[in-house]
């Protein structure tokens, strides 16, 4: 009997990648994408994608969508109250698994395998530990479409914002920077591949270039070392067609 499981759902590559995944084995169905949302911007947290697309992912996935509101400036507690009432909610619907599309970063990998332990849930890492060049010609070589919509230009120079995810663009990286973008250096938005009906229809909208000081937004998302700096991130702003 498989096992009932939602995915994380970023509607970027490595969750996409992740499903993808997932769906060729046999041991979890996925039933549903969950997504974390911005209410101040109603937009993707972090990724900064329109909901209508995440919504369009959605129905061309043929996968219902569960979405988790939480405002901009939320502290570390409130994101744990809320993320406790929410996942304790899939519980009580008979879902058993988390499937996230992490490949690295070990602390965070812990912090939601222990979150998750607390209600009951276990997470699940289809691509963990995996070699991050490979995952991305993987996803490019099996008919992925992607576009790049955040970039970190503390790591990554802007004019990747808005690029198609494809072998001139993995070629174009410099050795500093992780091909999957595993350190924050940059989001993308899936709008096709095998696992989508269709593709997605859109076209391009601003550029646009935020910089956030670190006393502006909440100290547990820093190190002691990251609140000296400014974090400045570049957004390509995609419009539903």
């Amino acid at each position: 009997m498989m096992k009932k499981a939602y995915i994380n759902w970023s509607s970027g590559k490595d969750a996409a990648l992740a499903l993808y995944k997932v769906q060729q084995d046999s041991e979890y169905s996925v039933e549903k994408l969950v997504t974390t949302v911005n209410t101040e911007f109603n937009r993707i947290s972090m990724h900064g994608v329109r909901i209508e697309l995440l919504q369009k992912q959605a129905e061309h996935l043929d996968l219902p969508l569960h979405q988790i509101k939480l405002h901009g400036e939320i502290s570390m507690e409130e994101y744990n109250e809320v993320m406790e009432i929410e996942t304790k909610s899939l519980l009580n619907q008979g879902f058993t698994h988390s499937i996230f599309g992490d490949i690295f970063l070990e602390d965070l990998k812990t912090y939601r395998e222990n979150q998750l332990q607390e209600v009951g849930l276990k997470a699940v890492f289809p691509l963990w530990n995996q070699n991050t060049t490979e995952l991305l010609e993987e996803f490019i070589e099996s008919g992925f479409k992607a576009i790049v919509v955040c970039v970190n230009t503390d790591k990554l120079d802007k004019s990747f914002c808005g690029r198609l995810i494809d072998q001139s663009f993995l070629n174009d990286l410099s050795e500093n920077v992780d091909p999957c973008g595993e350190n924050g250096e940059f989001h993308t938005f899936v709008f096709d591949g095998p696992i989508f009906k269709k593709p997605i229809d859109f076209k391009i909208g601003e550029m646009v270039e935020k910089s956030y000081k670190p006393e502006e937004l909440d100290d547990n998302c820093f190190t002691d070392d990251q609140k000296s700096w400014d974090t400045s991130f570049v957004y390509c702003d995609l419009l539903w067609e």
